[in-house]
């Protein structure tokens, strides 16, 4: 049987334009029950779109390009590297609500190193997009170890989610952690104590 092709219209579609997506706001103003017309809203279809073009230009960007150049001079280091409490924003793509928080990462590495400020863009590369934190724990974790190659990482994610807190059952002060281990922070319980302990997570940080 012969594929039908309109089930790729989706995909083949041309990305829509800037005014297009300053229509469609405009278009969710009026079906909030507003006048995007009025002096008050003029502008917001425009100020929107560009906020959009900032907290999701993590589809623009390569997490992995960000590894990829790395340094070998460490004088013999092989113990746990860890940067904490990287922040992050980050929009749910359920009800494109913010998700507000902080990453740790962690890697035993294997003869190189990356520069720390790189783990950090590629916190920011997966988190600038819509996402599910569950996810993106894995995603984070998974790009390091394909690039480094390192004997192990581990990350943990503590984001609160704004879908949970301004709406559903209004539950403020909720944070959700997620995390991901590989290599040797997954089979080695100390290497993974050692981690936890050196990220402190929990109540009274």
């Amino acid at each position: 049987m012969a594929e039908d092709p309109r089930q790729h219209d989706d995909l083949e579609q041309p990305r829509p334009t800037r005014e297009d997506a300053e229509a469609a706001i405009a278009t969710l103003l009026r079906w909030a029950g507003d006048d995007p017309s009025r002096e008050g809203l003029l502008d917001t279809p425009r100020r929107v779109a560009k906020a959009y073009t900032e907290w999701f230009s993590g589809y623009g960007l390569d997490p992995d390009a960000y590894l990829a150049r790395t340094f070998e001079e460490v004088a013999g280091y092989d113990e746990l590297i860890v940067l904490r409490d990287i922040q992050f924003e980050s929009h749910c793509e359920h009800h494109m609500a913010p998700i507000i928080g902080r990453v740790h990462v962690g890697y035993l590495p294997d003869n190189k190193v990356v520069g720390i400020s790189k783990l950090a863009r590629v916190v920011e590369a997966f988190s600038r997009r819509l996402q599910v934190q569950e996810k993106m724990t894995s995603q984070i974790a998974d790009c390091i170890q394909r690039v480094l190659q390192p004997r192990g990482v581990g990350v943990v994610v503590e984001g609160a989610h704004q879908c949970m807190t301004t709406r559903g059952v209004y539950n403020r002060g909720v944070s959700m952690i997620t995390s991901k281990m590989l290599g040797s922070f997954r089979e080695d319980a100390r290497t993974r104590a050692e981690f936890l302990q050196f990220i402190d997570v929990g109540p009274g940080r």
